[in-house]
């Protein structure tokens, strides 16, 4: 998606002020030597040097720093970009409201993602985690596999990653259905999303997290699937009613589930959910292959050569909606 820019840098014998909320390994920024003045700033300085900066680069993803510094005093920059999918982290009224533009990794991690749930599928299907356990205890256990030819799945989330996913797990012979915020030609509504789940073998949430997204997998929404249903979140944590999840493995209302996102990052050694049966844990790892964290330095880079171009930016986040429209 292409948006009016911020507007250029202000003319001035100094180039741009681009402040950098950082996180280990730092950016690679060299190509905008004498381009950018860079400056640093971690959670415990990032609110007194933000009246200071012309952008902001979120490279700390994790971090909610922006949501608590944004409110302040002082001006703020024209404009926001976060080296991650997801902005929930950082959005609050204040930045909702104001003239800054945000801009997000749009198109960094769609197909990781697709490749990691495929590949979550082929082990749930071919039972992968119990061959591994047999094989540490040395023992020899013939089962039978499933076929995922010929299977179903919902994809909910319509954006680049959900629909990433729904072309990897089609080449797999996977009937796939996409639910998004509204029906359109190729992707189901809202209104379809329990009849479609309730069919479903795999049920796939890679929706952004919003007021309308944030536990919509409840007690309700497990209940509805079939017993031999799997479920995975590739999304955001929040998505998901964790407790409800539990239970539903517990009692076998579904037969699986693997989460690569989690309500509290990251899961501490005590979590109930590192013991819940049939259930695959990762460490919000889905999106990441080697060589990640280059390509998003190299995405914003580029989004920063269009702007300091004056040339309209890619990615604008709708920031009421809380993602990028799309098709």
């Amino acid at each position: 998606m292409t948006a009016p820019t911020p507007g250029p840098p202000p003319a001035s014998d100094r180039p741009p002020t681009l402040l950098v909320l950082d996180a280990e390994p730092l950016p690679r920024l060299g190509r905008l030597t004498g381009r950018a003045r860079v400056e640093h700033a971690d959670e415990a300085t990032l609110a007194e040097r933000l009246p200071s900066a012309d952008v902001l680069l979120v490279w700390d993803f994790a971090s909610h720093a922006v949501r608590h510094a944004w409110p302040g005093e002082g001006p703020r920059p024209r404009w926001v970009h976060t080296a991650s999918a997801g902005v929930d982290h950082l959005m609050c009224p204040e930045l909702t409201e104001s003239d800054t533009v945000v801009t997000n990794a749009r198109g960094v991690f769609d197909q990781p993602i697709a490749e990691y749930v495929a590949a979550l599928v082929l082990a749930m299907a071919k039972d992968l985690p119990k061959t591994l356990e047999l094989q540490g205890a040395r023992e020899w256990r013939h089962r039978e596999g499933q076929r995922v030819a010929g299977t179903r799945a919902c994809v909910v989330g319509s954006g680049p990653i959900g629909r990433a996913i729904a072309r990897t797990l089609k080449a797999l012979d996977i009937t796939t259905a996409l639910v998004g915020r509204a029906p359109r030609t190729g992707i189901h509504g809202p209104d379809d999303l329990d009849r479609l789940i309730a069919r479903a073998d795999w049920v796939v949430a890679a929706a952004p997290l919003t007021e309308q997204t944030q536990g919509m997998f409840d007690a309700r929404r497990f209940g509805v699937m079939q017993p031999s249903a799997r479920f995975i979140n590739v999304g955001r944590g929040q998505l998901v009613v964790e407790d409800a999840l539990a239970e539903a493995l517990g009692k076998r209302w579904i037969a699986g589930a693997a989460l690569d996102v989690f309500e509290h990052e990251p899961l501490t050694p005590d979590s109930p959910l590192w013991e819940v049966p049939n259930l695959i844990v990762s460490p919000h790892m889905s999106g990441d292959t080697i060589g990640w964290r280059d390509e998003l330095g190299r995405q914003f880079v580029e989004l920063y050569e269009r702007w300091a171009a004056g040339r309209p930016l890619l990615n604008v986040v709708d920031k009421q909606r809380g993602y990028v429209p799309g098709r």
